[in-house]
């Protein structure tokens, strides 16, 4: 694995020697390619005694090399990682701008361009910015969203640049998935995300924690590995990958329906969302307006999607999700017999690190003969993970019928 880093000129450009090692820890092999400004906030030797290789800082500084470097390099390298990136460096990467090495770089290579923002909070909202990683999101390039907190300048917000260890896996991460097999390439995947929300009046609901992550990693997993994807999703915040066939919904009985739509011509049904088991049986035309007694919600069971796909499933290999607090794995295989599916993802979603609303997760994946307990890990590599087992069931199949 080859990675050019760049780093732009500001504060956090000292984290950025983090970033370098992690990436090193890895497995990969970095050059580190500076703005001008940046070398105003760390030395260009630091990078280029841990680094092994020299530091680019000039386009047109005098060298031994008879090649045009940046062309060299933009072949070379895997991936091209800005950390940190500033407001300056992501406007001329939206715009095309190529006056210094690290956006002709940019220009010049066909490898996937990972940005860690890194900025005032001020910076960041302005329409400008945001119109500018609009402009690159569409374009396919991939964020690591700052944090918040207190910033060089004194204002606290969000602005910081994210964790370098956060930074160097998704990396890694972004290299292992372009080079994975096309091994989905026929299959159509049905996948559920995200929470529902069931309204007792026009502005208040019953919901759940979960943020979507999970089914969309899933969802991209499964593009990058060559299949269509329908993905049916609840109110999530987080954007779609590229080429999925999105059905918003909001409520249960919303997504009941648009999986019934789409199941018929589903090779693989993947149902990762955390679907709200009972809903109020009556919802008001108006906000309910408080009063001075205690109110009671009469709520009734919604539609078990999953148990009813179990019931009519005939070519799907059909795959649930287990999220619970106590008794996982005995909740779990209850739940892979009741409802007559093929695979069930298990997790304990009281756990801080795992389930909801973290970009991490440590699950057991159990079909009717085996169970596989997984380690803590990004929820793309799970999504991997879920993948793969439920390749192997397929071809399982496959055989069974010949």
């Amino acid at each position: 694995m080859k990675i050019a880093l760049g780093v732009t000129g500001c504060i956090g450009a000292y984290k950025a020697v983090l970033v370098l090692r992690h990436l090193q820890e890895m497995g990969a092999e970095v050059e580190v390619v500076m703005t001008r400004h940046a070398s105003e906030f760390i030395q260009p030797l630091t990078f280029q005694a841990l680094s092994g290789h020299n530091v680019v800082t000039d386009m047109f500084a005098p060298t031994e090399r008879s090649d045009i470097y940046h062309i060299t390099l933009a072949q070379a390298i895997d991936l091209m990682v800005v950390a940190p990136a500033t407001a300056n460096s992501i406007a001329k990467f939206a715009r095309g701008i190529a006056d210094d090495f690290l956006t002709t770089l940019y220009l010049s290579t066909p490898a996937p361009l990972l940005i860690a923002p890194a900025m005032n909070v001020e910076m960041l909202n302005h329409p400008a910015t945001q119109e500018n990683l609009a402009i690159l999101r569409n374009r396919g390039v991939e964020f690591i969203n700052p944090s918040s907190g207190y910033l060089a300048c004194g204002m606290v917000g969000e602005g910081r640049l994210a964790e370098p260890l956060e930074i160097a896996k998704r990396a890694i991460e972004i290299i292992k998935e372009k080079s994975t097999k096309l091994d989905l390439v026929g299959e159509h995947l049905l996948v559920t995300a995200g929470p529902t929300r069931e309204h007792m009046d026009p502005i208040r609901y019953i919901s759940n924690r979960s943020s979507g992550k999970m089914g969309y990693a899933i969802a991209q997993a499964a593009i990058n590995r060559g299949a269509e994807v329908t993905l049916v999703s609840g109110p999530v915040s987080i954007t779609a990958p590229k080429k999925v066939n999105l059905i918003k919904i909001t409520s249960a009985a919303e997504m009941y329906k648009a999986v019934l739509d789409n199941f018929e011509k589903a090779t693989i049904v993947i149902k990762s969302a955390a679907v709200c088991d009972y809903h109020p049986k009556e919802k008001a035309e108006q906000k309910v307006k408080k009063t001075d007694s205690d109110m009671v919600i009469e709520l009734e069971r919604t539609e078990d999607i999953l148990a009813s796909l179990g019931k009519i499933k005939t070519h799907q290999i059909l795959v649930g999700f287990a999220a619970e607090t106590q008794n996982v794995l005995e909740y779990a295989k209850s739940k892979l017999v009741k409802k007559n599916i093929d695979m069930i993802v298990a997790n304990d979603v009281s756990a801080i690190d795992a389930g909801f609303d973290t970009d991490t997760n440590r699950v057991i994946i159990i079909d009717r003969l085996n169970q596989t307990h997984l380690p803590l890990m990004s929820k793309s590599e799970v999504a991997n993970k879920i993948l793969d087992k439920v390749k192997e069931l397929n071809l399982e199949n496959k055989l069974n019928k010949s």
